[in-house]
């Protein structure tokens, strides 16, 4: 810089035109309409709400409960002619037995006389068993048909019994799960009120709640383990008819734990006509109809993409043996589901896709369990 720069003092600012055409300024519409403020404008928008049908998560629960199988009642004994059949083989039978007891005893005696009484003992200690076996079993099938008889007559009784009615039918139930322990405060309760004035429909209620809330949540935590461990097996087991075969004996297994913890303890006669009036009534309403989107809502919706099939077969086999409990439930409880809210499908759900760790559905829970 020369002396004559510096004494002229500073420079003043000078623009250069750019040969670049982008950066040239902008022109005078333009930039008119860059100085115009936007004004505020209204933005049109539709919001569609979602349908409560069309929800997966608010309509899982009545989806699972449409699953719930309706009351189970027994089925009418008719004398057909399959019943006649057997009736009438079952004696050709009996008859053939005794007189090849009778041909052997006395071949026996002809031969050596010790060996011919020894015979005749074990024949004796035979019949008094199936004496025994034949008692057993009469009892057994008459304290369910007791169970039956007071849950109809409790069912038609419910709304118009006197106070003498609802008395004797509700010690008649107190007198059947007497021997269970988890009624002692039940029935101590209800002992209090045999000083009190209170209308038949009321004592039912009040009968029902102390006798048999006790006796459902039990039932409740039998069904669930049963369903746990068949959702388990049949999620690990290599055959299906380890499947078939275990789903059966946890069925059974399931049904008389029911019948012994309502009072009723059939024999094997009684229990074989109570399994077949579960079956029969299953059969009847229907199995479960379960595809993908049942097992999204059960197990979760993004989950059930990644499981395998053998996980949901196992959550739709739980659910089956959940049913197979209710229906046991309705057919041991000797009295109807009144007062207390009868089990639901939605009741277990969450117990059974627990199983595998994995987040369940938002199953609901009965007031009465």
């Amino acid at each position: 810089m020369t002396d004559s720069d510096a004494s002229s003092g500073p420079r003043k600012p000078r623009s250069f035109s750019v040969d670049d055409p982008a950066a040239k300024a902008p022109s005078g519409a333009a930039e008119s309409k860059a100085k115009t403020a936007r004004k505020p404008a209204a933005i049109p928008v539709t919001v569609e709400m979602t349908r409560e049908q069309d929800d997966p998560f608010v309509s899982q629960p009545e989806a699972l409960e449409a699953l719930t199988p309706p009351p189970a009642a027994p089925r009418p004994r008719r004398l057909t002619a399959g019943k006649i059949l057997l009736t009438s083989l079952g004696f050709l039978l009996a008859l053939a037995l005794g007189i090849w007891t009778d041909t052997l005893i006395r071949s026996l005696f002809d031969r050596i006389a010790w060996l011919g009484w020894a015979a005749t003992a074990a024949a004796a200690i035979a019949a008094l068993a199936l004496l025994a076996l034949v008692i057993r079993e009469i009892i057994g099938i008459r304290r369910l048909a007791k169970v039956a008889h007071l849950r109809e007559s409790i069912a038609a009784r419910t709304r118009s019994a006197t106070a003498r009615e609802a008395r004797t039918l509700a010690s008649e139930v107190a007198s059947l799960v007497a021997v269970n322990p988890l009624t002692a405060r039940g029935r101590k309760s209800l002992k209090s009120l045999d000083d009190e004035i209170i209308d038949g429909p009321h004592y039912l209620a009040f009968a029902e709640r102390e006798l048999m809330a006790p006796l459902d949540r039990q039932a409740r935590q039998l069904t669930v383990n049963a369903a746990k461990r068949v959702s388990v097996v049949t999620a690990v087991s290599p055959r299906a008819f380890v499947d078939l075969a275990y789903v059966g004996f946890e069925a059974v297994r399931l049904i008389r734990a029911m019948a012994e913890l309502y009072g009723g303890r059939p024999g094997t006669i009684g229990m074989i006509r109570l399994f077949r009036d579960v079956i029969a009534h299953l059969a009847v309403t229907g199995a479960i109809a379960a595809g993908d989107s049942l097992i999204q809502q059960v197990v979760g919706h993004g989950v059930a993409a990644k499981l395998s099939a053998r996980l949901g077969e196992g959550v739709i086999n739980g659910l089956m043996t959940a049913r197979i409990g209710i229906s046991a439930m309705d057919l041991c409880r000797p009295m109807p589901f009144q007062a207390l809210k009868r089990p639901g499908i939605g009741d277990f759900v969450s117990d059974i896709a627990n199983v595998g760790g994995k987040p369940a559905g938002s199953g609901k829970t009965g007031d009465g369990l």
